[in-house]
């Protein structure tokens, strides 16, 4: 059987990849310190459905301990790592900065030392569209400059790709990045857009629209970025012999290490998300159109290209598709 760390494994894209893990036949280590960053109720609900199953060993903690996530490799030495803990969310850096800097730098760091003692086959790091930041060219390819982000949440997601590549060069050790693009889908996070809409339209509040709804997003269902996740397992980037493979590749020259976006390769305007829900309600949505938020891109593009040549697969679920779903589980799950 082989084994796999998650870290993040309580919260919403986290769950979902160990869960894809067991149901693929691995053993899967999960560490979670089930912040009270949001409703903790919801998370112990996604754990509750990991530690049911026999091949998944919880572990309660943060990754910026130290000598935590070491402990784990010398004991588990886990094949894979999918490192998905991270203080998330763009507007809450400004009110607590030093939180981003404890766990998506200080767990990043932690994180690397761990493998750089015990090192794994493949490390699949997550990374955030944020780190585009002020790029207007799009859709965004990895091989861009992005060298302006927007807010302190997408400076540390940057930052932990470059501290990330200088250990995958001095330590040969194999990572992934992966580029994140506004996912959604069941279990969501109650902080992001979907689930705060879905609450207040259904319970008839108005929601805030910013930008005066000039915004586009590129919507991506969370089972196809974890179906994009577990087909990048074992895509291990290998610079010595990859070189010119893949066009538009962002593999190192130096090391073995990629960044690759996972999207679902349209930029959707944001009042069409809002249909989609108003559709999957039944309830017409009031609005408050508000300004832009300090931190925020008006939009976001995928160019998912370089994942279709690793893998042959692209995010292709729908919007419409993929926002019914969320609002099923919404239903089901608060009892509405």
């Amino acid at each position: 059987m082989r084994t796999a760390l998650v870290t993040g494994s309580s919260g919403f894209i986290g769950y979902f990849t160990a869960q894809a893990l067991l149901d693929a036949g691995w053993r899967v280590i999960g560490i979670d310190s089930m912040s009270d960053y949001y409703d903790v109720s919801l998370k112990q609900s996604r754990l509750d459905l990991l530690t049911a199953q026999e091949a998944f060993t919880n572990v309660n903690g943060k990754v910026e301990e130290p000598g935590l996530l070491s402990g784990l490799f010398a004991q588990y030495t886990p094949e894979v790592v999918v490192h998905l803990a991270a203080q998330a969310g763009v507007r809450y850096s400004l009110e607590n900065p030093m939180s981003y800097f404890e766990t998506n730098l200080g767990g990043t760091l932690q994180l690397l030392e761990a493998a750089r003692a015990h090192p794994p086959k493949h490390m699949l790091m997550a990374s955030s569209s944020s780190a585009y930041g002020a790029n207007t060219q799009m859709p965004y390819q990895e091989n861009m400059q992005a060298d302006h982000q927007m807010s302190l949440y997408a400076a540390t997601k940057k930052s932990s790709e470059n501290i990330a590549h200088s250990y995958a060069h001095l330590f040969a050790l194999p990572i992934t990045m992966f580029r994140f693009f506004t996912v959604y889908g069941p279990w969501g996070r109650p902080d992001m857009a979907p689930h705060k809409f879905t609450s207040r339209i259904l319970s008839g509040q108005a929601i805030d629209v910013y930008n005066h709804g000039q915004m586009r997003r590129d919507f991506t269902y969370v089972d196809d970025l974890v179906r994009a996740i577990m087909l990048l397992v074992d895509a291990v980037p290998d610079y010595l012999t990859e070189q010119g493979k893949h066009p538009n590749d962002s593999l190192s020259p130096v090391a073995p290490y990629r960044v690759v976006n996972i999207g679902n390769s349209d930029a959707i305007p944001l009042l069409q998300f809002v249909k989609a829900i108003e559709d999957a309600t039944g309830v017409a949505a009031e609005m408050n159109m508000m300004p832009m938020q300090p931190g925020d891109v008006p939009a976001t593009w995928a160019d998912a290209s370089l994942l279709k040549s690793l893998t042959g697969y692209v995010p292709n679920t729908p919007v419409r598709d993929g926002v019914a779903q969320f609002v099923a589980w919404y239903r089901d799950y608060y009892r509405i």
